[in-house]
């Protein structure tokens, strides 16, 4: 879920065979457990030795423009679960769901989050759709300067484009405008890139009807509200959980793995981290570990 990086989807059925195996080793998978929340710290510090928090990087960046207080605004993450509740099933009130239908929607953020408020918001019936990004368009080659092996940051199509809608590059968003406290308009201008340097371009500033905003525009790091602040753990200057060479939090028995620990990254890297702190973890409670 990467910038200019493909979406890569696992099959229900590949996870739902991971968890049964998971269950046969002798797992407990304990839900509805919102850890500092209904669920205390000081409860699972008392029952278990060790701890590993793997639970991502869900901080998301903010807009900080005019109007970004008017209803119709919302992060992508509290737009896309809604409609996955209810393709499951769930009973959500209309009063609490969040549709696309019949509006015009302005997506800002050009990454694999953004594409899936695309798709999405196709498939609720929008009138319009346009997803902004800050950067410039990415080449339809690599640059000289993205040599193999690393990943080629080059121009990508994903289905959700497919279907539909307008992506726009090089979007500065300067203020939101609305009536009665709902937003209707998104005011924005072009912007060049010197190096990192960016500037505004003069007399590129536009206006576009907007009855729907999505902020898709990545994420800043983990929560840090509940869990962390009560567990007392050292927050990066990345905004991570920092941990040392052994993947341990500050505190002896407290570990920390994934985007949680990195930042917002690919899942490869979440099993690479997750199989390290499982060596790390071993080691920890048994003094010595045969895993690789």
């Amino acid at each position: 879920m990467r910038y200019g990086i493909p979406e890569f989807k696992m099959e229900k059925g590949i996870l739902d065979r991971r968890l049964n195996l998971m269950l046969e080793e002798g797992i407990m998978f304990r839900t509805n457990a919102n850890v500092g929340v209904n669920v205390s710290v000081e409860e699972l510090r008392r029952e278990f030795h060790a701890l590993l928090l793997a639970a991502g990087a869900t901080a998301p960046r903010d807009l900080q423009v005019p109007g970004r207080e008017l209803k119709g605004v919302y992060f992508a993450m509290e737009f896309l679960p809604l409609q996955n509740k209810r393709c499951e099933g769930d009973v959500i009130p209309d009063t609490e769901f969040i549709s696309a239908k019949d509006k015009h929607v302005v997506i800002i953020g050009g990454g694999d989050t953004g594409a899936d408020c695309l798709g999405t918001v196709h498939r609720q019936g929008c009138s319009s759709v346009v997803q902004f990004e800050i950067l410039p368009k990415p080449p339809d080659q690599r640059a000289q300067d993205n040599p193999w092996p690393n990943w080629p940051n080059i121009f990508r199509t994903s289905s959700a484009h497919e279907e539909g809608g307008e992506r726009e590059y090089c979007v500065l968003t300067k203020k939101l405008t609305g009536r009665n406290g709902h937003v209707e308009q998104l005011h924005g201008v072009r912007v060049e890139f010197e190096g990192r340097n960016m500037r505004e371009v003069p007399g590129t500033e536009f206006t576009i009807d907007a009855d729907l905003i999505l902020l898709a525009m990545g994420f800043l790091g983990p929560e840090r509200k509940g869990m962390l602040e009560q567990l007392g753990v050292v927050i990066s200057e990345r905004g991570n959980v920092a941990t040392n060479a052994d993947k341990m939090t500050n505190i002896p028995g407290i570990f920390a793995a994934g985007d949680m620990a990195r930042g917002q990254s690919l899942i490869v890297w979440a099993i690479r981290e997750g199989r390290q702190a499982a060596k790390f973890i071993d080691k920890y409670l048994m003094g010595f570990t045969d895993l690789p």
